[in-house]
């Protein structure tokens, strides 16, 4: 349970807090900031409904990268490095290795997380490698709801309806002013 709970972390590492975006062409391209995940009981393993939240810090894209999680105080709690064909999640119980993002969060949420396109939308815009459609506020794709109506004030939220329901939101500070 541990390890799920530092993958959940590390998921989205996604969501409620302050962060910082460098800017969407930045210098380094790193994204920092707090998530929330939330994942509502699925129906075949009840009392098993999941929050986790952390500060985060992002570099890269989905073909290389890094996410670095952390606690209130600042305490390292996971870490994740991904290139193509594998990724590794690091840990106080030591290093996982996996084949891809997607088999990573599987195995540490118990849920698939798409986090390849996830790292496109806290940067506001589609995963370029998946079909989306534009909606009032925000776009669809891979079956989630990304609400970006707020992005201009440093809010993401990103909702999938489908069983079980989970939502991430993520709280990034435009430090470097984006427009």
């Amino acid at each position: 349970m541990k390890a799920r709970a530092a993958f959940g972390l590390l998921a989205l590492a996604w969501l409620a807090g302050c962060a910082t975006l460098r800017d969407d062409a930045g210098s380094d391209g790193s994204i920092s900031g707090r998530l929330a995940v939330q994942i509502a009981e699925p129906a075949d393993r009840p009392g098993d409904a999941r929050n986790v939240s952390a500060q985060f810090e992002l570099r890269g894209d989905a073909a290389l990268g890094e996410l670095n999680l952390s606690g209130p105080l600042g305490n390292t709690l996971a870490q994740a490095r991904w290139q193509q064909g594998q990724a590794e999640l690091l840990t106080t119980q030591g290093t996982r290795r996996f084949d891809s993002l997607d088999a990573m969060s599987q195995e540490m949420l118990g849920e698939p997380l798409p986090l390849a396109a996830l790292i496109e939308w806290l940067r506001g815009r589609p995963w370029a490698a998946a079909v989306s459609h534009a909606n009032d506020a925000g776009f669809e794709q891979l079956g989630w709801q990304i609400d970006l109506s707020r992005y201009a004030e440093g809010w993401l939220t990103a909702r999938r309806a489908q069983p079980p329901a989970t939502t991430v939101r993520v709280r990034l500070d435009r430090s470097a002013a984006v427009p």
